[in-house]
């Protein structure tokens, strides 16, 4: 019983050090935050597309993707982004019930060394 113990012990010791490798790893990214979509009738979906490139030495792992408001709906691919590859982050803006100028913003949550800087979907919103 106390050899059984022994290994049991050793195999959770070495399992948690490869785990802990893994998290840890933190990117860089390159990511041009700012989406204006111009003027857009009231009604009208905007979709706003952000390209975001790991310039880092690790994949990155984007874990979230937080709206400011239930009006924004954004999406991202739930795969690792390989150093020096390209990813997308879209974001679907109804502007139903908005008029005048909109600032709505998506907030992701990454293994980057930084924090992200909040993404940006901008709009002048005409009445019907």
């Amino acid at each position: 019983m106390k050899c059984l113990s022994i290994v049991l012990l050793c195999f959770l010791l070495f399992s948690c050090d490869e785990t802990e490798s893994k998290v840890g790893q933190k990117t860089t990214v390159e990511v041009d935050a700012k989406y204006d979509a111009g003027e857009v009738i009231q009604g009208e979906i905007i979709n706003a597309k952000f390209t975001i490139t790991n310039t880092g030495d690790y994949p990155l792992i984007i874990a979230s993707a937080n709206p400011s408001c239930s009006c924004t709906v954004p999406s991202f691919t739930d795969e690792p982004i390989a150093p020096g590859e390209t990813g997308e982050i879209l974001a679907q803006v109804t502007t139903e019930k908005a008029a005048g100028v909109i600032n709505k913003t998506v907030t992701l949550v990454a293994n980057t060394e930084t924090p992200l800087a909040p993404l940006v979907i901008t709009a002048v919103v005409k009445r019907k």
